[in-house]
């Protein structure tokens, strides 16, 4: 069955794969940007197969009724715009009041919308958790309550906004359904060519800004995966509730190993190994000389090994998810191929 679907924030790294999805599945898309008539930032959507059935829209976070004029015709809404840095001058301003605002918008919108049958909110593994117990499985049930504006405000803003939105169902009971996905780090080709804040991690790991190889391991999914989840939450009789998405761990150490040995020893991957208890203790030491956000990331993650049960996506979903290390392999390809990681150097 196509329908027509919303989606907000279009053009991001996760968005313009589930566009990329939706279209190919048949569906007629709307997708709010910020700038529908810049031709840089868009043309990626615009040369999608299928894009002849694409409209994109202005919209503005901050503006309560930003979304209110595009939702009256559609069946299913996705909400993914959010803001996404770990590093900004007032958290409060830049992170949480327009993840909120951004979410509270969209949903006064639908609940006024004649047609929307179920939304879909693109929310995280940081509004699960902070600082993952080692000894604790994960699962839908678990909430991030430790989040702060000054501790991990990132993972505050998108807890708070997923909070947000089960509340607002809760008290306002619309005739359409909420389902929330809930993904690790995304991993995957960027259909835009730009550096998104999870593929960063690669680019920072093999452009050298990792002195050493620290105790840090971190859930993987490939954002292909993630835009199917989407897209079947969409439709899917047995959709409800959160979703856990994660296709498996991978330390720093695993890492880079499997980069070196793929093609990428070239690049300025870490050598020495600081993934040890005195490794770990020196790490947090040298964390308080880094920006806030990377801070407070370090001094909660070093150390701790995510366990998590996907069951549930997997089997309302019909999910299966891709090999962590193949996805990890065609990210570092596509960053070479964008510029953004230096290609090995031809042979003389």
């Amino acid at each position: 069955m196509t329908t027509h679907v919303l989606i907000s924030g279009a053009s991001g790294f996760i968005a313009a794969h589930t566009v990329a999805a939706l279209l190919a599945a048949g569906h007629t898309v709307t997708g709010t940007v910020r700038r529908p008539d810049d031709s840089q930032s868009t043309a990626h959507l615009r040369a999608l197969p299928g894009a002849e059935r694409l409209r994109l829209v202005a919209a503005d976070l901050e503006d309560p009724s930003a979304f209110d004029a595009h939702v009256a015709d559609v069946d299913h809404v996705i909400h993914m715009a959010s803001p996404f840095r770990m590093d900004v001058a007032d958290a409060r301003r830049d992170l949480l009041e327009p993840a909120v605002a951004g979410t509270h918008a969209m949903l006064r919108a639908c609940a006024r919308a004649p047609r929307v049958q179920r939304v879909v909110l693109t929310s995280s593994m940081a509004a699960v958790t902070d600082e993952p117990d080692t000894s604790h499985v994960l699962t839908e049930d678990d909430w991030n309550v430790r989040s702060s504006l000054t501790r991990n405000p990132y993972y505050y803003s998108k807890a708070e906004a997923e909070r947000a939105a089960w509340r607002f169902v809760e008290q306002e009971r619309p005739r359409w359904d909420l389902v929330a996905i809930n993904p690790f780090i995304v991993v995957g080709p960027s259909l835009s060519g730009t550096i998104s804040e999870s593929n960063k991690l690669l680019v920072d790991l093999m452009n050298g800004a990792y002195p050493a190889v620290m105790a840090l391991t971190w859930g993987f999914v490939d954002v292909r995966d993630v835009a199917a989840a989407h897209v079947r939450a969409l439709t899917a009789p047995a959709a409800n509730g959160r979703y856990l998405c994660v296709a498996g761990n991978r330390s720093m150490r695993e890492v880079v190993a499997l980069l070196r040995a793929s093609g990428y020893a070239h690049t300025r991957l870490p050598r020495r190994g600081l993934d040890s208890a005195l490794g770990n203790h020196l790490a947090r030491l040298a964390a308080f000389t880094q920006p806030r956000g990377v801070a407070s990331y370090l001094r909660t993650h070093l150390g701790r090994v995510p366990r998590y049960d996907c069951a549930k996506i997997m089997r309302d979903l019909d999910l299966a998810f891709r090999d962590v290390d193949q996805s990890l392999l065609e990210t570092a390809a596509d960053l070479v191929r964008h510029g953004h990681v230096a290609p090995a150097p031809r042979a003389a």
